[in-house]
């Protein structure tokens, strides 16, 4: 497959320029999908924004059992544990400290409630851990009851917001709310991100040998919950969990926690007199080169352009993205972890794109009709709506008004956009995740499909998860399926559940 790859970058703007030109069938069909844009926000769950979306399985009339939390022993909490070091922000003035939020309902909350924190969608909260085994201890098995249990955020996990009031919630009315889509992978950005573009979790070989012998997790016989620490407090309303070892890795060396690219940009720097373009390799939380198989390997090879924007990418690899205004982050960008897009490569120089301090050099591609048939967008940190340095309103103006530009955008007739979060950051949420395979489907999260083929104003409860994303791609340009999709679709059929969408339920394609 790579041996191709240099003819495959060569016909790739060619291809994309038939493709623009192709004439939609008149009996429509999926080839009238011209241009497939995803726009990547961060960590929020579908009730946390959603809620209460008229017609959409959110918080109404929900019964008790539905939402009350219990601790780690499994009794119900008599209330919520405190949100421990504070409701908001390291940088809010005046802050909300933790005595202020104790004593709350075991139910959800409103943040923004007046009569309550009384704190707006222009603020941001602290931030909540979302990682890969305390999101499936939080689901426990589907009740989705100890996510104050083994938060290190206490009741901030039941908090949610009075989402009329995003800019977005006028489109989502107007286009289509999927209300049954799932983060693609338990736990957090770094391995929803892979989920993303391959469907796969990336692989730390031999890692028990390597500089990364520590970044191993202690684990439960039952494979899915971390090993308490001996000095834990027993009740959730006594402090957060600890944890003997909770690492980046699993016990069979896969990385479902935060790790770092290979190349730069990344978080560890060069080895000292090494390659400049390379992060420490003798680094514990350097990731080594990845070799999946991701989607844009599979649109190369069939000669379809596409890119990955991220917001501050150039500024970060010219040095002067500084981390006190840190606009990339780096775990969020996938395709650097990849040897296919090493630096130096073609491929590299063809795909990962600089999308501007503000997504700026997005939006001009956007108005000029530039973009390639399949375009990933990743705002940068303080538009990308990430709890404990983002706000949600901020990031949802951001995205409204790319959709906005996006609409008057030369390639608006033929083109699918769809916004969604890499996972939930953390907060509850109510709907049982479906039973799929060892990294998930996870928590749910808010999607909207935006384009001129959209059902318009509905809901669609058609069940998805990230990976629907690929199979839309896919489909629409008839490329091999990924492994990891199979494998998903395995595992969901072995446990009886229905087979996942390509988000074609939320369009009509009819060509009436």
């Amino acid at each position: 497959m790579r041996a191709i790859r240099a003819i495959g970058l060569l016909g790739a703007a060619f291809g994309a320029l038939a493709l623009a030109a192709a004439p939609a069938r008149a009996a429509g069909g999926l080839d009238q999908i011209k241009t497939i844009v995803i726009l990547y926000a961060e960590n929020r769950s579908f009730d946390a924004l959603y809620g209460d979306f008229p017609g959409a399985r959110g918080l109404a009339d929900l019964a008790p059992a539905q939402f009350e939390q219990r601790d780690r022993d499994g009794t119900l909490l008599a209330r919520l544990p405190p949100i421990w070091r504070g409701l908001t922000g390291k940088h809010v003035v005046p802050p909300i400290p933790q005595e202020k939020t104790e004593g709350l309902p075991n139910a959800p909350f409103a943040i923004d409630d007046p009569k309550g924190f009384n704190l707006p969608l222009s603020i941001e909260t602290r931030d909540l851990v979302h990682r890969f085994y305390q999101n499936q201890m939080q689901i426990d098995g589907g009740k989705n009851d100890r996510f104050a249990a083994y938060s290190d955020a206490g009741g901030l996990v039941m908090g949610h917001y009075d989402g009329s009031k995003l800019p977005l919630w006028p489109i989502a009315k107007d286009y289509v709310l999927a209300d049954n889509f799932f983060m693609g992978a338990f736990g957090g950005s770094f391995l929803n991100h892979f989920e993303l573009i391959c469907a796969c979790a990336p692989i730390y070989p031999h890692a028990d040998e390597s500089p990364a012998k520590d970044q191993i997790s202690a684990i439960n016989p039952d494979g899915v919950s971390l090993k308490l620490a001996a000095d834990s407090p027993a009740s959730a309303l006594d402090g957060p969990p600890k944890f003997a070892k909770d690492r980046a890795l699993t016990p069979d060396f896969y990385a479902v926690n935060t790790m770092q690219p290979p190349y730069q940009p990344s978080a560890n720097p060069p080895q000292p007199g090494g390659e400049p373009a390379l992060a420490d390799r003798h680094a514990a939380t350097t990731l080594p080169p990845q070799t999946e198989t991701t989607i844009g390997d599979l649109l190369d090879d069939k000669n379809i352009a596409w890119a990955w924007y991220a917001g501050g990418w150039g500024a970060a690899l010219s040095g002067k993205d500084t981390k006190d205004s840190q606009a990339l982050v780096f775990h969020h960008q996938p395709f650097n972890y990849f040897k296919f897009l090493a630096p130096g490569t073609p491929a590299r120089a063809a795909h990962l794109r600089d999308a501007g301090l503000a997504g700026e050099l997005f939006i001009k591609d956007i108005d000029a009709g530039a973009l390639p048939p399949v375009t990933f967008y990743k705002p940068p940190a303080n538009l990308d709506e990430h709890p404990g340095y983002a706000d949600v309103l901020a990031g949802d103006k951001h995205l409204f008004d790319l959709v906005g530009h996006l609409q008057k955008s030369p390639q608006w007739p033929h083109m699918v956009v769809i916004i969604t979060y890499d996972e939930n950051g953390g907060f509850w949420d109510h709907v049982a995740p479906p039973k799929g395979d060892r990294f998930g489907p996870g928590t749910r999260v808010p999607t909207l499909i935006v384009s001129p083929f959209a059902r318009r104003g509905r809901v669609d409860h058609t069940l998805y998860d990230t990976t629907s994303i690929l199979r839309l791609i896919t489909r629409r340009f008839g490329l091999p399926e990924l492994a990891g999709l199979k494998a998903r679709d395995a595992a969901m059929a072995k446990a009886g559940e229905p087979k996942l969408g390509d988000l074609t339920g939320a369009l009509d394609l009819s060509g009436n």
